[in-house]
């Protein structure tokens, strides 16, 4: 019987993608692992892999299709002695016609059967999984024992590996509609005079909206500022670029302060937390995330373990995640989770703003440019300085307001004696 391939969830967030490139053609022999398709989620471009065997009978989503939901069938597959007369027009596979839960529900009951007849023929033996499934696993640290593979004869495939990484401490955003307005015939008639260009929303975009939407809705944000004087650490960043020139890095203001904050979070644990619905998760290493622009949206890449890194490890780590990002090439696990976040707005010029928390972290910290100002010493005496303002948003359900401003000032403390931050 033929096989329909449905369209995979390639993020724990995903609900619908773009099947951006096929693999493969009508004819082609496909085995499990084999690449099929590239599939472009609101977050990254990443390959999609086989899970079964057999001839390409029909590609039912053309190149390009956007808004392709998940569990949409996209590929039918036939088994030996089959022609492209078996196709039906009906749905091939029960599961395509259920709603997500239940084809889920009814896939995942169907492997557990197939992986309990493995069980014992696995145990002791090497563990099959497609080259994708192997690299991915190495990348998130996911030691391939610990997963029944869904492929045929039980072997471990991508759609595996990507269910291992969902089980994080990283609730999915709910259903919130866009924010409402005047009517889309009321606006067209606001309009109507007057020339535009009108620009569809791409999954990424309306993502934005949503999660953002829904954070600035329910979480409740309050506010800390501080100014920093920055001299000694831009007289430190010329010293040690000086040393790294020969090795071919060069760390940025930025680096210094991820390093600080990660540093800070050690310093006041009980801030490196998240809300989880009904509890908070006080996490042990600083995970700290990086807003990155990109076009038309931004990503939050994770720098994980990072108050253990030096300041070249974090800025050859911080150019990758970023050059990756701007291709959209990021695995989830790599723009998923962290506790705190970054978003430097310096680099353009801006003086200070406030950002808007990523759920589920708890704090995010909004960066300015370092300007030259008066400022007055301990003394009395008036002097010039290279003054950076920043401002920490703060989720009042998990931080409250002292706590707070103890995080803020370790932050202030660290990038104000960045050689404390070397020892």
């Amino acid at each position: 019987m033929p096989i329909e391939i449905l369209m995979p969830a390639l993020s724990p967030t995903m609900e619908e993608g773009t099947l951006a490139k096929w693999l493969v053609k009508e004819g082609d022999a496909v085995t499990s692992g084999d690449l099929i398709a590239e599939i472009e989620t609101d977050k990254a471009t990443m390959e999609f892999e086989a899970v079964d065997e057999g001839i390409v009978g029909k590609l039912l989503v053309t190149e390009g299709s956007e808004g392709v939901k998940v569990n949409t069938a996209i590929m039918v597959l036939l088994e030996d002695g089959e022609t492209g007369a078996d196709i039906s027009t009906k749905p091939a596979t029960a599961a395509a016609s259920l709603a997500p839960e239940a084809a889920v529900e009814i896939a995942t009951k169907a492997v557990a059967s197939e992986v309990a007849k493995l069980v014992s023929a696995r145990d002791g033996a090497r563990v099959f999984a497609s080259p994708l499934a192997r690299r991915f696993a190495a990348d998130a640290s996911i030691d391939l024992k610990t997963i029944s593979g869904s492929g045929p004869h039980g072997r471990i495939v991508m759609a595996d590996v990507l269910g291992k990484t969902a089980n994080v401490a990283v609730a999915a955003p709910t259903a919130t509609a866009l924010p409402t307005g005047p009517s889309d015939d009321a606006l067209s008639k606001i309009y109507a005079d007057r020339e535009y260009e009108e620009i569809a929303l791409n999954g990424m975009r309306k993502t934005i909206a949503a999660r953002l939407t829904e954070a600035k809705q329910s979480i409740p944000h309050f506010y800390l500022r501080r100014d920093i004087r920055i001299d000694a650490l831009l007289a430190g960043r010329t010293a040690i670029n000086k040393q790294l020139e020969k090795r071919g890095v060069k760390v940025s203001v930025n680096d210094f302060i991820i390093k600080a904050c990660a540093m800070a979070l050690q310093t006041v644990p009980e801030a490196n937390s998240i809300w989880a619905n009904d509890r908070l998760f006080q996490m042990k290493p600083s995970d700290v995330a990086v807003a990155v622009a990109i076009d038309g949206g931004l990503f939050t890449p994770v720098i994980k373990d990072a108050e253990t890194k030096s300041l070249s490890q974090l800025s050859t780590e911080m150019k990758d995640l970023a050059g990756r990002a701007r291709d959209k090439k990021l695995a989830p696990h790599e723009y998923l989770g962290g506790s705190f976040a970054i978003s430097n707005l310096g680099m353009f010029g801006i003086d200070n703003f406030d950002a808007v928390i990523n759920p589920p972290h708890g704090a995010i910290l909004a960066v300015g440019a370092g300007m030259k100002k008066p400022v007055v010493g301990k003394d009395g005496t008036l002097s010039v300085a290279t003054v950076m303002s920043v401002t920490l948003s703060v989720d009042h359900r998990v931080i409250d307001g002292a706590l707070g401003a103890v995080l803020l000032n370790a932050i202030v403390e660290n990038l104000e004696n960045p050689v404390s931050m070397l020892a």
